[in-house]
């Protein structure tokens, strides 16, 4: 059986410059790029839709998480471009986590494993 590899997202929104402009802003700040954000060779596309609203009425349906081997490095990366923090950074068992979100409302984790 082959498993298929997750490459990409499209993230369905109704203000696409404002929020392709904040991802790259708070991820991916050296992408000048047009079209779907490289993330590590993860694509994020961003398109506008008409069957969303502004705000995301379920954000924990899904959950953006970005594992990083430097989270201090990457912590202070995002508090420099101004993110919102849903949870604050807390050490459990497994790691470090840390929740934000997008201006949609989306939630973003960014994880350390142990």
């Amino acid at each position: 059986m082959i498993t298929p590899k997750l490459s990409s997202m499209l993230l369905g929104t109704t203000r696409p410059a404002e929020l392709r402009e904040w991802y790259r802003k708070v991820l991916a700040p050296e992408y000048k790029g047009e079209g779907p954000i490289d993330l590590g060779g993860f694509l994020l596309v961003i398109e506008e839709r008409d069957d969303v609203d502004v705000k995301n009425a379920e954000p924990g349906r899904m959950i953006i998480n970005f594992h990083v081997d430097d989270f201090d490095s990457v912590e202070a990366q995002l508090q420099a471009a101004g993110v919102n923090w849903t949870s604050p950074v807390a050490d459990r068992p497994s790691g470090r986590f840390g929740t934000f979100t997008d201006p949609d409302g989306n939630l973003l984790q960014i994880i350390q494993f142990k």
